[in-house]
């Protein structure tokens, strides 16, 4: 198997996702000058409103509850960092892997999965609302930025690792993009990649701030393998600093664990499918993966986060808040289109739950709640 070679000289692996042979885009575009078609789509992500957004949308604390907590933005933006240092030992296509890695969480509504639910259920007469598939959506559609097309157009490699889940109904309306949902078939190694980059993002930073929040305590994560089996090491070398930084060396020892063992766990995967072009990537188990061990360890801080982080009762009565929030706008919306700004009023007059809903999700957490304010407080405009 030859190594591909990307106009910028990088060499990568064969069954790496290659620029000068992409799916293309919907609307051809010439090609670009001074990067590649994969570095343009990044660069698209990056220039986006979408994307500028996630500054103030809620990872797992509300945006006012404090300034140096995790919002979709840091989020994302260390979600990319992982995948592309894990890309790099791959010979994967580092710059495709930012730009899924970026653009992943475009599509979620304000308040985090609590918002996502809340805007699922109003609008379940009317297709459901799926955060993946608004992510597409987003990038496909809503963002308004250039003359000759609607979306920011970016190549089909790209918008695959965006829709990293898709209902089956959902799939079969999307034609070639929701193919692999249906014909159960993978996407790119980039896309896989930067689907385990997230999930190693999120138990960590959720534990950081978890503990900054107070809502979990260093004794009860002890229970938990994974972060015991490191902060014990911690408390012995570093017993002489605070417990916030021994809080930092723990959790940067176990994302370390995790990047080298799903980097080691996926070569070996790779290595024994022999995949020759990212179309056998395509047909193969998923290659990208943690080992046995670290896998369960992995799941088990997941759960333990479950039920005492994202079930916390201070979480939980603020989610219950941003449900309601999002329900009463999207009632309020749905009842007089006269409420909407213009543009969305315009779109609400061809659907009127789809506009009022993508309206909704492309809210920030304290834009959402204003608009709440200035509809239902008499004493706002």
């Amino acid at each position: 198997m030859e190594d591909l070679t990307t106009a910028s000289g990088k060499r990568l692996a064969p069954y790496a996702a290659d620029p000068a042979r992409s799916r293309g885009r919907v609307h051809p575009e010439s090609p670009p000058q001074g990067r590649d078609e994969f570095q343009r789509d990044r660069d698209r992500i990056v220039h986006s409103a979408a994307f500028r957004r996630l500054e103030y949308k809620t990872q797992v604390f509300v945006n006012h509850e404090g300034d140096l907590f995790r919002t979709r933005l840091t989020h994302s933006i260390e979600v990319a960092q992982i995948a592309r240092t894990i890309a790099r030992q791959l010979r994967l296509n580092e710059d495709l892997t930012e730009a899924i890695s970026l653009a992943h969480d475009l599509g979620h509504t304000p308040f985090g999965h609590a918002g996502q639910d809340a805007l699922n259920l109003c609008m379940q007469p009317w297709g459901g609302f799926e955060h993946n598939l608004q992510s597409l959506r987003v990038v496909d559609e809503l963002e308004e930025r250039y003359g000759d097309y609607d979306g920011l157009n970016l190549c089909f490699e790209t918008r695959e690792g965006v829709l990293k889940h898709c209902s089956l109904p959902n799939a079969a309306r999307l034609g070639e993009i929701g193919l692999r949902f249906i014909e159960r078939r993978r996407p790119s190694l980039e896309a896989q990649l930067a689907n385990l980059a997230d999930q190693i993002a999120y138990i960590n930073h959720d534990v950081d701030d978890g503990l900054r929040s107070g809502l979990l305590k260093v004794p009860q994560l002890m229970e938990v393998e994974l972060f015991g089996r490191h902060h014990r090491v911690v408390l012995e070398r570093f017993a002489q600093v605070g417990e916030r930084r021994q809080v930092y060396e723990t959790v940067r020892r176990m994302i370390n664990e995790l990047v080298l063992d799903l980097t080691a766990c996926s070569q070996a995967l790779i290595d024994a499918a022999a995949p020759g072009s990212i179309d056998d990537v395509r047909a193969a188990p998923a290659l990208i993966a943690f080992s046995g061990e670290v896998g369960v360890q992995s799941l088990a801080l997941k759960q333990f986060l479950f039920e005492n982080l994202y079930r916390h009762y201070r979480v939980v009565r603020m989610t219950s808040k941003a449900a309601r929030v999002v329900a009463e706008l999207f009632e309020a919306f749905v009842d007089d289109i006269r409420l909407l700004p213009d543009e969305h009023k315009r779109k609400a007059e061809r659907d009127r739950h789809r506009a009022v809903a993508d309206y909704i999700a492309g809210m920030t957490d304290r834009y959402a709640i204003k608009e709440h304010r200035r509809l239902f407080s008499v004493d706002e405009t």
